[in-house]
């Protein structure tokens, strides 16, 4: 099986039309049906209507990306069950209309998590950036979380403070906000929101966190099995420990874990180069050998760090991550497995005229565009050489 050109759409109100990601050149479309509140069952006809959508601009609906996991399954609260069974019925009406890879994630609060959305490189595009000293300042003088600066190096924490004794009141909000947008949720949350969040966590920890993930999986296992659905989980974003939150998909060891503690076919694993290319413990290439029999769907993105482990996401074929070694392997898995492995250009620059557009951060239409082309071109040209 070839591997499958796609793309990330956020739905009729996603400013890059379908139009514009046919002309990239996408065969398939990774989106989900945003406007559902967590946790509520997707009802049959409105995923009908949206893959009619698709299919009427030329496109097919391939990864569904994501049904959210409600915090009540994360921290395996009272209403837990509740929403487990809601979760199972979306699967199901899912299968229905044909469609049967889902990607998620089990990342607690935060689904992802960066310090500024318009980093500015020496060519003009912009970028997201993740900066410990910027997340430190947020951490201890912002959020003021209980006993923080034990996280940090003394030295992150030293610049942290001048850092913030500089900061204007604008700029402390936009950092704020910059942080709190990687809450998944329906409405804006607050510092003392996140605070009660983290509280709640810290008395989880890793070992209840990795508990709750596996009897989630446990508990769609059948319906899974049944409809012939894949799960593939999405690893943490960054790959470590972030405000005190417990981390459990994070390196090649947990990965392996979660497949092998439920190892059965329809647990898999959404590869993120970027997400794993964050973190300096992680060899990408090493994982995706070691974990490549259950990649069911890539995010191929690139990352550039320094000493300090902060990075910014780079050009697709020019950062830390050896995208070429990747592009093989992923070829490679995708020809031994009974699909087509899908993957899509993760993020892009904001560039050219997308630079007085508003989109969602890092899904502007023509840094994915330059992105998927690189891409495209790459896959092509490592098909071709094995041809010779």
């Amino acid at each position: 099986m070839a591997l499958l050109q796609s793309w990330r759409w956020y739905g009729p109100n996603d400013p890059v039309s379908l139009q514009d990601i046919k002309q990239a050149g996408a065969e398939g479309i990774v989106t989900a049906l945003h406007h559902i509140p967590h946790g509520e069952v997707w009802p049959l006809e409105e995923i009908k209507e949206r893959k009619e959508i698709i299919e009427a601009a030329g496109l097919r609906w391939v990864v569904v990306e994501s049904v959210p996991v409600h915090e009540e399954i994360k921290t395996r609260g009272k209403d837990c069950e509740y929403y487990i069974e809601n979760y199972r019925q979306t699967l199901r009406h899912l299968s229905t209309c044909g469609i049967r890879l889902v990607c998620y994630n089990f990342m607690p609060v935060l689904d992802w998590t960066r310090t500024r959305l318009d980093y500015e490189l020496t060519n003009g595009a912009k970028a997201l950036l993740f900066d410990w000293v910027d997340l430190a300042v947020f951490d201890l003088f912002l959020l003021k979380r209980e006993d923080a600066g034990k996280d940090y190096a003394e030295m992150i924490v030293q610049q942290a403070r001048e850092r913030f004794g500089r900061l204007a009141k604008e700029e402390k909000r936009n950092l704020e906000e910059n942080i709190l947008m990687g809450v998944p949720t329906e409405k804006g949350v607050s510092i003392e929101q996140l605070t009660k969040s983290i509280e709640t966590y810290r008395e989880i920890g890793n070992a209840g966190l990795r508990s709750n993930l596996l009897y989630f999986l446990g508990s769609v296992k059948e319906v899974c099995e049944q409809l012939n659905m894949r799960m593939a989980i999405h690893p943490d974003d960054p790959p470590y420990p972030i405000l005190g939150l417990p981390r459990v998909v994070s390196s090649e060891a947990d990965l392996l874990a979660i497949i092998d503690s439920v190892d059965h076919a329809f647990n898999g694993i959404c590869f993120c180069t970027g997400s794993l290319g964050a973190g300096r413990h992680v060899d990408v290439m090493e994982t995706l050998r070691s974990v490549g029999h259950r990649v069911y769907f890539a995010h191929l993105r690139n990352v550039l760090k320094d000493e300090s482990g902060s990075f910014y996401e780079s050009d697709h074929l020019a950062g830390d991550v050896d995208m070429y070694g990747v592009m093989q392997e992923l070829i490679r898995i995708s020809r031994s497995g009974d699909f087509p492995v899908p993957f899509r250009p993760d993020h892009g620059h904001q560039m050219l005229d997308d630079l007085d557009k508003v989109t969602n951060p890092g899904y502007s239409a023509i840094g994915r565009l330059k992105g998927l082309a690189e891409l495209r071109g790459l896959k092509l040209a490592i098909e071709r050489a094995k041809e010779l």
